[in-house]
């Protein structure tokens, strides 16, 4: 069996993966790392779980022991919580060498992030948006000596969200670099990728990554249930799973912010005790929230898809999906936190009727057909009263909250960014509501 001595690492970076309990590599770490040492631009697409981030981390940390400066390399991620998660495994393997690292995310301080890029940390993770707004604010660092990019979970940075500030951040690089992309899921946006790295790429993509997209240690499910009463399927879902499993974590992904903040105020107050992950969220509550799910301290987090890419959260035994997904790729993402690393785990998908084309859309690109989940009718008859009232009230509470006001903010902030009168715009929606809310008014008296 292959050790990461065969992989032409130095002997510090070894002795690091041995202190880390970590022996063997994974296909995507033996096949990308010793070509991104030898010099190639690479594009590695393998299963959520399998390793991508060492697979870019090691060399590019062996490179730096050889010609340390600040700043080395940058990492891209569409995620602020996958930022983190990304710096701490760089601090883990590098700490031997004194490695500097830093964060560049929203939702935290933009003066304190501009003091860390000042003194030229050898390496800057960051999500593109709050970068670019570094790169147009101030001149007090430079990524024109950069050796190394890395966009990791690539064909969501390429999808088209990101395309005006990752012009802004590719136009401050350097011709000559090394550039290295990683994800799950690329095929949709694989010609995209290939137009910005050279011709000389290495590109690898797991044996399996396009027949079964998700790994046969995952038990996938379903439930089909009506869509007035799937609060109270979920609540009987997790109670199913918890007869044989009294400990393990669970992850529950739905579709919007406030669904998100409903499920979870209306789950506490039932007595699933949970936190809530979502973009509304402070940055250091989104935080403090990961912690005690990743500790075990909570049990449940209920979260959007800012949770469903590359967080590695070992313990993770149920994702259960309270609402399907559009696209099927979102499917792959949020069931890969659970059964990684070879371990077991279980998905459960929530399906009404009007659910059904989605379903199939999501087993065909999986290649796999979910079985259906047991749960006990009669149990939701008599929690039906209790999971509706739980859920009114949860969401009285929350507009009686300033739950709005960010999403305020940054809509104001976009607008001025794009050099637009916020408040005339609000005034056109605000009129837009009007007309709506009359119109619905005279349809319904004819």
């Amino acid at each position: 069996m292959m050790t990461f001595a065969d992989l032409n690492l130095s002997s510090w970076l070894i002795n690091q993966c041995n202190f880390m309990g970590l022996k063997n590599p994974t296909p995507i770490q033996q096949n990308c790392i010793p070509r991104i040492v030898a010099g190639d631009d690479c594009i590695g697409c393998a299963k959520t779980g399998s390793g991508k981030t060492l697979a870019f981390a090691l060399p590019i940390l062996q490179k730096l022991s050889e010609d340390p400066y600040g700043i080395y390399a940058l990492i891209l991620t569409p995620t602020r919580e996958l930022a983190f998660q990304i710096a701490d495994q760089f601090s883990a393997i590098g700490k031997s060498i004194g490695l500097k690292k830093c964060v560049i995310v929203g939702g935290m301080d933009m003066v304190i992030q501009g003091l860390e890029l000042s003194k030229h940390p050898h390496i800057v993770v960051a999500t593109p948006g709050r970068l670019a707004d570094h790169l147009t604010s101030c001149d007090t660092f430079t990524l024109k000596k950069i050796k190394f990019l890395v966009l990791d979970e690539a064909d969501r940075l390429l999808e088209g969200h990101f395309d005006e500030q990752l012009k802004v951040i590719f136009d401050a690089l350097p011709k000559q670099k090394q550039m290295l992309l990683f994800s799950a899921t690329m095929t949709d946006t694989l010609d995209k990728v290939k137009d910005i790295v050279s011709n000389k790429a290495f590109i690898w993509e797991s044996e399996d990554i396009s027949g079964v997209a998700t790994v046969k240690e995952l038990d996938q499910r379903y439930v089909l249930c009506p869509s007035d009463v799937r609060d109270s399927f979920l609540v009987e879902a997790i109670k199913t799973f918890r007869v044989t499993n009294k400990d393990g974590s669970i992850m529950i992904f739905t579709n919007t912010c406030k669904n998100c903040q409903v499920l979870s105020m209306m789950l506490n107050d039932v007595g699933f005790k949970n936190v809530a992950l979502h973009a509304m969220i402070k940055q250091k509550d989104r935080l403090a929230a990961l912690t005690q799910f990743k500790s075990n301290h909570i049990k449940i987090l209920i979260a959007t898809d800012v949770a469903a890419r590359g967080l590695d959260i070992p313990t993770v035994e149920l994702v259960v999906n309270h609402i399907i997904p559009n696209v099927p790729k979102e499917y792959i993402h949020r069931v890969g936190r659970t059964a990684r690393a070879g371990k077991g785990g279980m998905a459960v998908t929530l399906i009404t009727p009007s659910d059904i084309k989605l379903l199939h859309a999501v087993e065909d690109a999986i290649g796999t057909k979910l079985t259906e989940y047991k749960v006990n009718d009669k149990e939701i008859i008599t929690i039906l009263t209790q999971i509706s009232v739980a859920k009114r009230e949860a969401e009285m509470k929350l507009d009686e909250t300033d739950f709005y006001e960010k999403r305020m903010i940054n809509k104001r902030k976009k607008l001025i960014l794009e050099g637009k009168d916020p408040d005339k715009i609000e005034e056109i929606l605000e009129k837009k509501k009007r007309y709506k809310s009359k119109k619905k008014d005279i349809d319904k008296n004819e």
